[in-house]
């Protein structure tokens, strides 16, 4: 019974940290692989799409070779992809070997934590994903790994200039 109340006030309390947040990216502060400073100001002018990841998740290990796969789709589009670790700076040296064993082409940038999370309105689970339009605004957070559709529905709803109906703003795949 307890172990029950907490699951839900734990849910509850994610459902109202994504409702509560505004549409746009906060500009937030991070590093590019090479040390350069990096704020998500910069994504706008394009459809961008960010994984908020960790080395240590197994989820987000099977969903960075999706999107890597996804950037070569709709790199040509301008779409951007973008991949930001949680990792701890001890465990940052994995990223590179990682991508490289996989094959992953994807722009990365470190420093995220689980509280760059709750300001996205994401919770803490990782991975965690969002779409924003080239104004910066939050179009869809999919908290947990996302699927495939996930993104290319959204995104191709971008770039058809929101024609049709407009998808789900948050999808939970946890």
């Amino acid at each position: 019974m307890k172990s029950t109340l907490k699951l839900a006030a734990i849910l509850s309390l994610n459902l109202l940290v994504t409702v509560g947040y505004a549409k746009r990216i906060p500009n937030l502060e991070f590093k590019d692989l090479s040390g350069q400073t990096q704020k998500t100001d910069s994504l706008r002018g394009s459809i961008t799409v960010i994984s908020f990841w960790a080395t240590w998740c197994v989820p987000c290990r099977e969903e960075l070779p999706r999107l890597s796969k996804l950037n070569a789709e709709y790199s040509a589009k301008g779409v951007r992809f973008l991949a930001i670790s949680v990792d701890e700076p001890k465990n940052r040296n994995k990223i590179e070997p990682f991508f490289t064993q996989q094959n992953i082409q994807l722009n990365t940038w470190v420093g995220a934590d689980i509280d760059t999370l709750g300001k996205v309105g994401l919770g803490n689970v990782v991975p965690g994903t969002l779409i924003l339009d080239k104004d910066g605004e939050i179009i869809t957070r999919i908290m947990g790994e996302a699927q495939e559709t996930d993104i290319t529905t959204r995104i191709d709803w971008l770039l058809q200039g929101r024609t049709g109906t407009a998808p789900e703003p948050l999808v939970r795949r946890y």
